[in-house]
């Protein structure tokens, strides 16, 4: 069943409303007869970072590309901002062309070289902007594709699955980049993901999602920079595992555990 996550209430009780970057109320997205979502509510407030997690085939990116009004066949109410960006799994880019009119591809008006390679800097691509996007390795593609994401000065960040095809050393880099320019820039994000970890490396709310709507919520109240190591966060870690329906006893079982 769907619920009502995040009221946006005042401190110490007060009923006014605190403005939402993302409203959603009664969102429903039907495929034939079956409704992949079912009367969705939730807020995001701005510059809150929210992690959305679950089994595949659960309506995530179904969610996801709803508030990038990329799939407009729903019923109930979606308010985002009309400055938002996204950033898929795989990196999109154009291959014939250079890197930096990757990044400012699809604004307004002539291509501003100066605000690509600003953009590309911040990711520590600077010195890549006139490369063609086969020469660059996954990493340095995801990370264009940030750059792609920042010169929209988006309200709204939307990420699915960004670091699912990178490796392990990559991928740690990467979450580390999208948590400074998070920091740095102060927008709202939404992460899709199915690392447990990673959602707790880097949200300030992880929401785990079943059949048709978001089942539980977690406040990761855990200081940053976030350490694994942490007790607590071994704590939430086993929550969220426990929500994804993961046997803990099996698992250490299989790890030589008792």
């Amino acid at each position: 069943m769907a619920a009502v996550l995040h009221r946006n209430l005042s401190p110490a009780g007060d009923e006014t409303p605190r403005p939402s970057v993302v409203r959603v109320r009664g969102l429903t997205r039907r495929f034939g007869a079956r409704a992949v979502i079912d009367n969705l509510d939730l807020d995001i407030a701005p510059g809150e970072f929210v992690a959305l997690i679950g089994a595949s085939g659960c309506g995530k990116s179904t969610f996801l590309r709803v508030l990038a009004d990329l799939d407009a066949d729903i019923e109930g109410e979606v308010a985002v901002p009309a400055r938002r960006a996204v950033a898929f799994q795989e990196p999109r880019l154009i291959p014939w062309k250079s890197v930096w009119r990757n990044v400012v591809l699809g604004l307004p008006g002539l291509p501003n070289r100066g605000r690509a390679e600003a953009a590309l800097a911040e990711v520590g691509l600077g010195h890549r902007a006139e490369v063609w996007p086969k020469v660059l390795s996954g990493g340095e593609a995801q990370r264009a594709s940030l750059a792609r994401t920042l010169v929209r000065d988006p309200d709204l960040l939307l990420l699915d699955e960004p670091f699912g095809a990178l490796d392990a050393l990559t991928r740690l880099n990467a979450q580390t980049l999208v948590a400074d320019l998070w920091r740095r820039h102060g927008y709202a994000v939404l992460l899709v993901t199915h690392d447990v970890e990673e959602a707790l490396l880097l949200a300030d709310r992880v929401l785990v999602m079943e059949a048709r709507g978001i089942a539980h919520e977690l406040v990761v109240d855990l200081p940053r920079p976030r350490d694994i190591s942490r007790e607590r966060f071994g704590v939430l870690h086993r929550q969220l595992l426990t929500w994804l329906g993961v046997n803990l006893r099996d698992t250490a079982v299989h790890d030589g555990g008792e």
